[in-house]
């Protein structure tokens, strides 16, 4: 039998929380719920959660504060940021900070409980939510979210930083354009898909001495592939 998956789930909107404890515990989760930031380091370490689903406008302390104290104290479960402040200044930070996945508010459940699960299989698995990512010459590490090539941090734009971010985590398998597009411009409606392919552009150029391609795959999306 499939161990049940556990969440804290860290929202103050009281018809929020209830809403998705009861749509979550139907589809076979438990859910520790967190109404406060001053309390969710507490419950976190208390708790032991497989998944952390984090609200960003939190009472006491936002809910980027929190990201960061639980990574400095060194818990390393993963978290899925889930909130209406979807720029994306926020959604970068949060992934500098140490976040794992991000999901704007309104969303889909089906889609909720699908990144949660596969953050789960993270979280229950062999290998650390916060273990780096490599690709050739390419280190990922994801607790600073900082991408390095032999030793050096690369310097790149956030918005090429998420994208490289995206794709260096499933090296060999391709992300598709509208996920990337998701991540790269979240919430931003008048911005058409054709701009990722401008930050991939960009983004090509600084791979050249890496020894790591950036690959188009037509009808699949994009993927990483290392040099010969």
């Amino acid at each position: 039998m499939t161990a049940m998956l556990k969440l804290l789930l860290i929202e103050d909107d009281a018809s929020m929380q209830a809403a998705l404890q009861r749509a979550l515990r139907r589809r076979g989760m438990d859910v520790v719920p967190c109404i406060d930031g001053r309390l969710a380091i507490e419950q976190w370490t208390a708790s032991q959660p497989d998944v952390v689903v984090l609200d960003l406008s939190l009472p006491g302390l936002d809910g980027l504060q929190v990201l960061e104290q639980a990574r400095h104290q060194g818990l390393t479960t993963p978290v899925l940021i889930l909130t209406a402040r979807g720029t994306v200044g926020d959604r970068i930070m949060g992934l500098n900070l140490g976040a794992d996945d991000y999901l704007p508010k309104p969303f889909d459940l089906d889609e909720l409980e699908a990144r949660l699960r596969a953050l789960g299989r993270r979280s229950t698995g062999t290998e650390s939510a916060s273990a780096p990512a490599f690709t050739g010459q390419l280190r990922y590490e994801k607790e600073s979210g900082a991408i390095y090539h032999l030793g050096q941090v690369m310097e790149l734009t956030p918005r090429e930083l998420a994208l490289l971010q995206a794709l260096i985590v499933k090296p060999g398998h391709a992300v598709s354009k509208e996920r990337l597009f998701e991540l790269v411009f979240p919430g931003e409606a008048d911005v058409q898909y054709e701009a990722v392919e401008v930050v991939v552009y960009r983004l090509r150029k600084k791979l050249v001495a890496t020894g790591v391609k950036l690959v188009t795959l037509r009808g699949l999306g994009y993927l990483l592939k290392v040099n010969p």
